[in-house]
């Protein structure tokens, strides 16, 4: 009886560990899952990095003025009311409408 008791436990053990290191769940399977997080981390690391480069540049819009200046100079061609603008013929510059010119000055007015 103590034979049979023990061949029973044998081949139970031995099914658990087919089912450990081979079976749904296993050890195999826990390495394939680790290989596809990883490769999925890999893949996200651009993203999280464009992330945080726009969050700090929407905290930078929230709270400094100079990176609005910035932004409206270069995006929409904006001047602040003390600068005058100068457009040199032949250099090649990207088109930008202009939102909010500067007063044009006359030559009759400084006379």
């Amino acid at each position: 009886m103590l034979k049979w008791l023990a061949i029973v436990l044998l081949v139970l053990l031995a099914l658990l560990q087919y089912r450990l290191w081979l079976g749904e769940g296993g050890i195999r399977d826990l390495g394939e899952v680790r290989e596809r997080v990883a490769a999925l981390e890999a893949a996200n690391k651009p993203l999280r990095d464009r992330n945080a480069r726009l969050g700090a540049e929407v905290l930078d819009l929230k709270t400094g003025l100079d990176a609005i200046e910035e932004r409206s100079r270069s995006d929409i061609g904006m001047v602040r009311a003390e600068e005058y603008f100068f457009w040199v013929p032949g250099v090649a510059v990207e088109a930008v409408p202009v939102v909010n010119p500067a007063p044009a000055v006359s030559l009759e007015a400084s006379r």
